[in-house]
Formats: C-alpha cells, structure tokens, sequence
C-alpha cells in the first residue's frame, strides 16, 4: 500500500517548482530553477568561436562545468557534468553554429534531493533564456523504488537515501520557438516520443523500471507546462518591452 510520505506528498507529487530567468546580468542567458528545496543556478556564455579540442568543428560543442555547493568537484559531480553534457548536446541544434562553443555553467545553490534532474531543467531554462537553437525542451525527473517497492516522484533527500533503486529520467518536449523555421525538418522525430538520457543507481527490476518510464512521462507534462511558461528567450521578452 502506499503511504503518504515524510512531507505529506502522495507518492506522484512533484515538489513545488519555482524557475526565475535573466538572473546574472553578464550571461547570455541564465535561469534558476528550484524543485522544493534542492535549488540550482544555470548560466549560459556563448557560443563563442572554436571549439574544444577533440570536438567535431563542423558542430556547434556544448561545455557543461558543474559547480557543488562546498568543496571540491567529486566523482559523482563528474558523472553529472558529463550526464548533463551528453542531455544538452542531444537537444541543442549544433549545426547551425558550426566551430563554436555554449558553456552552461550550473551552480548547485542547494541539494535536498533529485539534484541532477533540478540542474537538466535549469540548463535548458537557461539555453532557451540564451536563445540558443533547440530542437526541443528537456525536462528530467528522478523516480525512486522505496523498500516497499512504491514508485514516488521527485524524492527528497531523505527519500533519496532510504531508496532501493531510482532512475533519473530526461523527456523532450515538444518544439520551441527557439527553433528557426527553416530548420524544422519534414517528418516527426523520433526523440519527440522517446526519451533523451536515463540513468539508473541500485537494482531494480524491469517492472519497475517502465513503471518509472510511465509515472515520470506523466509528471514531465506538468513540467514542460511549467517550463514553456515560464522560458521565453531575452531577446522575445526585450522586444516585447520595447513594442
């Protein structure tokens, strides 16, 4: 049976969301996006010419730098520097600024669980805010297993550390007008029905994996309502200003 949890959520409630944008005046773009208490800030520079060595110039490289809260840079900030690298290269359009680098650089403000899915949905927040070409949004969410093999949304930290398993789950969203028209292509794509990146941490079972891949689908409706909301690219909301 599932029970209410230690903050009184059921188990498919989402924390509340809270997302600000054009925070840091010298980026390009920037957003900060907070789900309950786990808080990060996401800043954007670029593109700027040439890309990183061992990157294809012909494609436009995307540099994610992950900044923790206190210390140092451990390994599993590494692991998610390099997870949210491969998220933002899949769903930025990298062929129409060949030769040139985006660095995203996320700053954990604060963790109380789900922290890497707070920082996908702030880099993207803050691609779009850059008005960097996207094919689509990302949205990412975390689903644990409890001990009583419950599925629950967005854990918080002391979830997180009593789960059996939990996967971090990264869903596209549909086009954004961030796009330019000439480079939607003709046909569907197949990323708008599937999914960008998961990572799964503990052992769980098949069942209970596709039942996270359909309660975490459900919960990125939310949002992505949530994130087309409250994502405009700067140079739409300064124009708007000034008509």
């Amino acid at each position: 049976m599932e029970k209410d949890r230690p903050d009184g959520r059921s188990p498919n409630q989402l924390r509340p969301l809270a997302c600000s944008h054009s925070v840091l005046h010298r980026a390009h773009g920037s957003a900060t996006w907070a789900q309950g208490e786990t808080k990060v800030l996401a800043a954007v520079y670029g593109p700027k010419a040439g890309t990183k060595k061992n990157e294809n110039p012909e494609k436009a490289s995307v540099e994610v730098i992950w900044k923790p809260n206190t210390g140092h840079i451990g390994q599993v900030d590494r692991e998610y520097e390099m997870i949210l690298k491969k998220t933002l290269e899949s769903i930025c359009i990298r062929t129409i600024y060949p030769n040139t680098t985006t660095s995203v650089i996320v700053q954990v403000v604060h963790d109380d669980g789900a922290l890497l899915p707070c920082a996908i949905n702030a880099a993207c927040a803050a691609l779009v805010d850059a008005g960097i070409p996207l094919k689509h949004l990302a949205v990412a969410i975390c689903c644990s297993v409890t001990d009583s093999n419950c599925i629950i949304l967005d854990p918080s930290k002391q979830e997180e550390e009593k789960a059996k398993a939990f996967a971090y789950l990264v869903f596209p969203n549909s086009t954004v007008s961030v796009i330019p028209e000439k480079s939607s292509q003709a046909g569907s794509d197949p990323m708008a029905h599937g999914i960008i990146t998961s990572v799964t941490h503990g052992a769980m079972l098949v069942d209970d994996y596709l039942h996270c891949l359909e309660r975490g689908r459900a919960a990125t409706l939310r949002l992505s309502e949530f994130l087309r909301k409250n994502a405009e690219p700067k140079s739409t909301r300064e124009a708007s200003k000034a008509g």
